[in-house]
């Protein structure tokens, strides 16, 4: 079973990949291209998903919309990881007084919900794609944190630390070749699971209009303007709102799949 969910998260994240990529070179229609003669048609072999009230071929804009979401999520992890693990690997290091205070502030913005911190700093800022990465990469900075910090202590608290110390080395080189090199599995698998979060936090931020503007479609803003047509044209919800599961549980089971594949203690229980 758990070998099922690392191929079923792998499958539902390579369906995801294939669609961001083939809208960077092709699509059916212009995704933008307004029709008004053709507005709320229903699957057909000319427009695969239908049409929206605007008369947009749907399933260019799900192209389209998947790049956007990989876009968004590779950055806003890449913010994530960038800030999160040197903060939590910073925070292991320091000496006791010191690193009780760096960890709890960690804490502290961690008890603050993720998604209400997007919305305030995209709300603050302006509503954008490069806002909406940047206001879900920092809202997901104490993840990494806690969990770097956590893991750190751990492997500091090993005896080839101790020898490692002893002989001469610097903390630095201690951080780099020792630290870094044995939380980095556990590091791939939280940036798998905080994709899936960030993907789901961008079509929210979309839904709400904070995010990436009007002209550049993505999910979360095709759920808001099909919710008019729900019970008239329900093709319109069921596309994007498929295809958001679909990307946060593909990208979750492949970190569920990653982190017990990685994990020695759970291939042995396997």
């Amino acid at each position: 079973m758990r070998r099922a969910g690392l191929v079923m998260g792998c499958v539902l994240v390579g369906l995801v990949v294939v669609a961001g990529i083939t809208s960077a070179v092709w699509t059916p229609y212009d995704p933008n291209l307004v029709v008004p003669a053709d507005r709320l048609l229903g699957p057909s072999s000319q427009h695969w998903l239908g049409t929206d009230g605007f008369g947009s071929d749907i399933a260019s804009r799900m192209l389209v919309g998947a790049r956007t979401c990989l876009l968004v999520g590779v950055v806003s992890v890449l913010i994530a990881a960038g800030i999160g693990v040197p903060w939590g690997v910073t925070s292991a290091m320091l000496p006791r007084p010191w690193s009780t205070i760096v960890g709890r502030a960690a804490d502290l913005l961690y008890a603050f919900p993720a998604l209400l911190l997007a919305i305030i700093l995209a709300a603050a800022v302006g509503g954008s794609t490069l806002t909406g990465m940047v206001a879900i990469g920092v809202s997901t900075v104490p993840v990494f944190a806690r969990i770097t910090r956590t893991a750190s202590r751990q492997i500091l608290s090993q005896d080839y630390i101790v020898a490692a110390r002893s002989s001469g080395m610097s903390w630095h080189s201690i951080a780099y070749n020792h630290v870094l090199s044995n939380i980095a599995p556990l590091i791939g698998v939280q940036a798998s699971v905080s994709y899936g979060t960030a993907i789901l936090a961008e079509a929210a931020l979309s839904y709400l209009g904070l995010a990436t503007p009007a002209t550049v479609a993505t999910w979360g803003r095709m759920l808001r303007d099909s919710q008019v047509y729900l019970f008239d044209s329900p093709w319109l919800t069921v596309a994007p709102a498929l295809a958001i599961a679909a990307a946060v549980m593909g990208f979750t089971l492949l970190g569920d799949g990653l982190r017990d594949f990685l994990d020695p203690r759970l291939r042995e229980v396997r």
